[in-house]
This record gives structure tokens, C-alpha cells and sequence, in this order.
């Protein structure tokens, strides 16, 4: 890959998949560290991402691994956004395993680096993601949110998708109590 074809931000992020990005061994080799900053940056800062403590760097290493290995088997996607050869945010959504849902996928998460909301970038990952949810066959791409995170529902929303159910009161950090919110994307009813 081409340096210039990451470089303009005037166009917005440019948004890699997992193969893009292996062809760039400058960018995969900044990858998981990059990761790691976005993710522990938003972490530490309050965002809903499944951590209460930021995480380590081993342990974005081994998720990313899992993810990488997924794509590599069929069973997800994966996908980077860049501007200036920066990594801005990233998104990936997995397979399910058992085999009555293998039609079936989650988006397990979208991080968008702090500096950069407001620009497009989740809504390119995820709008990416939901294209390679559906070359891949997948009949449901399912999310869950937390229901304080108004920002992030309301993109699903504006992409299609639906909520289905919700947990009152589910997601505990420290003493706070927030809703957990399940979202669907129906690619059998889109046609």
C-alpha cells in the first residue's frame, strides 16, 4: 500500500481491513500499540468498553490477536481508521460460535480516539463493518451499548439499527448503574 493512499484527512478517515492493514508493515507493526493507546486513553476516561480499569497492552495484544485470527478463519472483520498515517479508531465484529448462530454475528466494539469524535470516524468503521457483515453472508449483525451512551445509539440508529431488548440497570461501574441496550441490524428484511 501506498503512503499516499492514507494521507489527506481533508476526505476524512481512510478506513483499512485487516488485510489493507497487513500489506502496510509500518502500520501493522504500530497497530496493537496504537490500539492499546486509543483503548486505555478511552478507558481511563469513562468509555463503555467492557474494561472498568484501562487495559494492559498485553491484553489488547491478545484481543487483537483473536480478532485477527477470526478474520483469518471467516469468522469476523476487522477494521482501522486512519488520518495523517494515525490511527484514529478501530471496530471488529465476531462471528458467533455456537453453530445454530453462525449466520449470526456481533459488533463488539467500535473505539474512536478522543481527539478525533466528531470527524466520521465511527460512523466509516461502522458503516465498513456493516458492508463485511453482509459480503459475508451474515443475516443479523447484533450490538449491545450502554444506555448512557446517547452518541453511539444514535449512529446504530441512523444506520438501521433496531433495539431489541434492554437490561435495566445491568452495567455496573463502581457505585453507577447504567442500562445495557441490545441492537439489531436485519440484513434478511433489507432484502
Amino acid at each position: 500500500m501506498e503512503s499516499a493512499t492514507i494521507s489527506g484527512a481533508a476526505a476524512g478517515p481512510v478506513v483499512l481491513d485487516a488485510l489493507e492493514l497487513a500489506r502496510d508493515a509500518e502500520l501493522e507493526g504500530r497497530f496493537a500499540e496504537s490500539a492499546h493507546r486509543i483503548l486505555a486513553d478511552l478507558v481511563e476516561g469513562g468509555a463503555a468498553l467492557g474494561w472498568v480499569e484501562p487495559p494492559s497492552r498485553d491484553e489488547v495484544a491478545e484481543l487483537l490477536g483473536h480478532v485477527v485470527s477470526a478474520v483469518r478463519r471467516g469468522d469476523g472483520a476487522l477494521r482501522a481508521a486512519y488520518v495523517e498515517r494515525r490511527l484514529v479508531g478501530l471496530g471488529y465484529w465476531l462471528r458467533y460460535a455456537r453453530p445454530t448462530h453462525r449466520p449470526h454475528a456481533d459488533l463488539e466494539k467500535i473505539a474512536v480516539d478522543g481527539a478525533a469524535h466528531g470527524r466520521g470516524v465511527g460512523r466509516a468503521l461502522t458503516a465498513a463493518l456493516i458492508a463485511d457483515a453482509r459480503e459475508a453472508g451474515i443475516e443479523v449483525l447484533t450490538l449491545d451499548a450502554r444506555g448512557d451512551n446517547a452518541g453511539a445509539l444514535h449512529l446504530y440508529r441512523s444506520l438501521g439499527f433496531t433495539e431489541y431488548g434492554r437490561l435495566p440497570d445491568f452495567v455496573a461501574v463502581g457505585a453507577l448503574r447504567f442500562d445495557k441496550v441490545f441492537c439489531m441490524l436485519d440484513f434478511r428484511r433489507a432484502g
